[in-house]
């Protein structure tokens, strides 16, 4: 059996961040408890038909997100930092975990659909981070494996939860702690938004779960581009 995904609320610190539109970056999809609802949006979210969407179809966050340089420890054991500068390349980070049902796989699987479209030129300056949401069993050879599945250029990070909560407030993002369900899953309510930090550091586009393949693709280029 699995569990159902279900609606993760936004709180204060997303709303901080993120304005007006955190409320969808939130809501719109999230892994949770069994038994819970899914999103009310059925099929690819087309972002240029959303309110505020300009230019690329990502939500613009703003005010805009420079992430703080939090260490991590990526899938080899060796400490990785997220560039609080710029250092000429395109992050797009997700939270997640391996065991999640629904949204972690279909987004990631997405995510390497998107890269997979881009130029080899274009792909070299655009890196995937997945840092996981459940520390405690996501160790580095289990995200490993997971993630060799979509891509293996993919970075996954792990580390003490404090330090994955760290990053994740300062991208906006809430997620509970893990919990067993009744059918004896783990589950982990999280914020299942991708947050695109651009060539310079700052993060200043987010993309709901569900988000099209197609609008990542379009959009990519003109983020290595420095639109937003």
């Amino acid at each position: 059996m699995t569990n159902r995904g279900g609606g993760s609320p936004g709180r204060g610190r997303t709303a901080a961040l993120i304005g007006c539109l955190a409320a969808l970056l939130i809501l719109l999809a999230a892994c949770g408890p069994a038994g819970g609802s899914r999103s009310a949006v059925a099929g690819p979210v087309h972002l240029d038909d959303v309110g505020g969407a300009a230019g690329v179809r990502g939500v613009r966050l703003d005010p805009p997100v420079r992430l703080s340089g939090s260490t991590l420890t990526d899938t080899a054991g060796r400490s990785w930092t997220l560039p609080a500068v710029a250092d000429g390349r395109l992050t797009l980070l997700f939270f997640g975990y391996t065991s999640c049902p629904d949204v972690c796989p279909t987004t990631v699987a997405d995510l390497a659909a998107a890269v997979g479209l881009l130029t080899p030129a274009q792909r070299a300056r655009v890196r995937v981070v997945v840092a996981t949401t459940d520390p405690t069993r996501d160790t580095g050879p289990v995200l490993r494996h997971w993630l060799d599945q979509f891509d293996r250029s993919f970075v996954g990070l792990t580390g003490p939860a404090t330090a994955v909560t760290r990053l994740a407030d300062t991208a906006g993002v809430t997620f509970s702690t893990a919990t067993p369900a009744a059918d004896g899953t783990i589950v982990v309510p999280h914020g299942s938004q991708v947050t695109a930090i651009g060539p310079d550091g700052v993060a200043r586009v987010g993309y709901l779960a569900g988000t099209a393949v197609a609008d990542y693709a379009h959009d990519i280029p003109l983020l290595l581009a420095g639109e937003s």
